[in-house]
């Protein structure tokens, strides 16, 4: 095939058709023929010239170059697209390193196998930019629901056509045990867009939390309106859900809304989500009583929150602990997510018993350490007292208003506290000399003689040691893994050393040593202050 005037407009009306059957650029059709016409060139004056070919986007009249660029003499390589300052003086006047010769050459005649490669680059190019189009389209619709019809299943995972692309439905993302044939209408929500050499691969969704959120923002003008808003989502797919909700209007109760006229609303959601049961929970700032109306329909007794662990107990009446649990444990699994908590339930029986045990417990560490009676320690654990340094160093005051306790009494106590304590320091400190704690350690402010043990027996005996530790490792903390939350046990945690505290130890001894100058944690504190004043200023 010859590149003559009778076939040059053909060039361009091919670059049209091709551009709008794909519904990309025309330009990019365009640059992929001269792309595939310079390869065919190549392989008729050969593979080391630089032939480059430019199609006129007007008259489709196709010009073919032969480019050769100035280098210096060590550097020639490529005798066909490189030469010489001396070989350019031959073509040009005052050639530098860096200049390049462009000539024209004759256009080449495309044989069978020329013009079958010229195709496959055409293709090729095209496929990319289709590719490229479908995945700017989509990734900004990620996070949105999208109409589609089912093409086919493979291996369980449903192909679904989104209009100028597909979409693939895993099998883990269908709903309970749906099934659909093609041609069956879908609604899914795209939860993932991604660039991949076989093309963007757009991944759907029916059993994401999000996907409810966003069939009640459709359902609900409110929640559209950003009048109502949706806190949070838990779902069991197919089965049962939780979704807590807020209005900014006094005048608009948010669950009304949501549940709409005679089930309206809420129904729509239910229908399309396989006849899953909704609970729709009104949201609340206060996290134990959040929590109270997550667990409905149960009822709760009490609920102590433990933020530093993340975690809360609930007591319910004993004849209400199957109900809060739920089959399977569904009710407290769902609530646990929806607040982001883990909860552990008791019953008022149980945990009766262990306020019983716990009472007993400090009852007999004051019979053993202050050498009390048993009526006396149960007259302290009564006040409130639960260890002995709240004994030792509380106001005097305190210690008279139990019953019986005078000013004579309530300094004995005091005394046999702080001896005791005393002892317990000493003890302590001869044990971390022993396994050869440096004095930098021992003398180091914040941190008490039974500290300096429980980290000299996990192997930190200087200062150097403990500036070296994460804060985590000291206070403890929680760790998921496999979507489990799991306890990490810190060194300093039986002493009730939280995590703001460990830090701030850490930080202190990294000062001391010289690690770190304060005058940067002061400049970066302040540089942090002046950012939410700056967006303050700006809104």
């Amino acid at each position: 095939m010859a590149i003559t005037s009778a076939n040059q407009l053909e060039l361009l009306q091919t670059a049209e058709a091709v551009a709008r059957e794909k519904m990309i650029d025309p330009g990019l059709v365009v640059e992929a023929m001269e792309e595939s016409l310079a390869r065919a060139a190549k392989s008729r004056y050969g593979s080391e010239m630089d032939i480059r070919v430019s199609i006129d986007r007007k008259t489709g009249r196709a010009t073919f170059t032969r480019v050769r660029t100035v280098v210096e003499d060590e550097e020639l390589e490529n005798y066909q697209a490189e030469m010489t300052v001396e070989q350019a003086k031959q073509y040009m006047e005052n050639p530098a390193v860096g200049d390049t010769f462009v000539e024209e050459v004759p256009p080449v005649e495309m044989g069978r196998i020329a013009a079958q490669s010229a195709k496959q680059v055409i293709l090729q190019k095209v496929r990319e930019a289709e590719r490229d189009r479908q995945y700017e389209e989509f990734k900004d619709r990620a996070g949105t629901i999208i109409n589609g019809v089912v093409k086919r299943e493979e291996y369980g995972n449903v192909i679904v056509d989104i209009g100028r692309g597909e979409g693939i439905l895993r099998r883990n993302e269908k709903i309970g045990r749906e099934s659909y044939r093609p041609n069956d209408r879908i609604r899914c929500y795209i939860k993932d867009v991604r660039r991949e050499t076989r093309g963007p691969q757009i991944f759907l969704s029916r059993t994401a939390p999000e996907f409810m959120a966003e069939l009640f923002k459709m359902e609900v003008p409110e929640i559209y309106d950003g009048i109502i808003e949706i806190k949070a989502v838990a779902r069991d797919p197919g089965s049962r859900a939780k979704i807590a909700v807020v209005s900014y209007d006094g005048s608009i109760d948010p669950v009304g809304a949501c549940v709409g006229m005679r089930g309206s609303r809420v129904q729509a959601v239910v229908n399309e989500l396989q006849g899953e049961k909704i609970d729709i929970i009104p949201w609340n700032e206060d996290v134990p009583t959040f929590l109270v109306n997550a667990l409905q329909p149960a009822e709760v007794s009490k609920v102590v929150l433990d933020e530093d662990a993340e975690r809360i107990e609930v007591v319910v009446p004993d004849e209400q602990l199957s109900l809060a649990i739920g089959r399977r444990g569904q009710n407290v699994r769902l609530a646990s997510q929806l607040t982001a908590l883990d909860i552990d339930i008791m019953t008022e029986e149980e945990e009766s018993a262990r306020r019983q045990k716990e009472f007993e417990e400090r009852t007999q560490l004051f019979m053993d350490t202050l050498d009390l009676d048993e009526f006396f320690a149960q007259l302290l654990v009564s006040e409130g007292f639960t260890n002995l340094e709240e004994v030792a160093y509380v106001e005097v005051d305190e210690l008279l208003v139990i019953d019986g306790v005078d000013e004579d009494t309530a300094n004995e106590l005091q005394t046999r506290a702080r001896e005791f304590l005393e002892e317990q320091a000493r003890k302590a400190l001869e044990a971390a000399r022993e396994l050869g704690v440096e004095d930098s350690l021992i003398e180091f402010e914040g941190l008490t003689p039974q500290m300096v043990e429980a980290l000299a027996k996990d192997g930190v005996k200087t200062l150097e040691d403990f500036a070296t530790c994460a804060d985590w490792e000291l206070a403890g903390g929680w760790t998921t893994v496999d979507g489990e939350r799991v306890k990490d046990d810190g060194l300093l945690e039986p002493f009730d050393v939280s995590l703001e505290e460990a830090q701030d130890l850490v930080m202190t001894a990294r000062i001391v040593l010289g690690w770190v100058d304060p005058a940067d944690l002061e400049a970066e504190s302040e540089e942090g202050d002046e950012e939410p004043a700056a967006e303050e200023a700006e809104e």
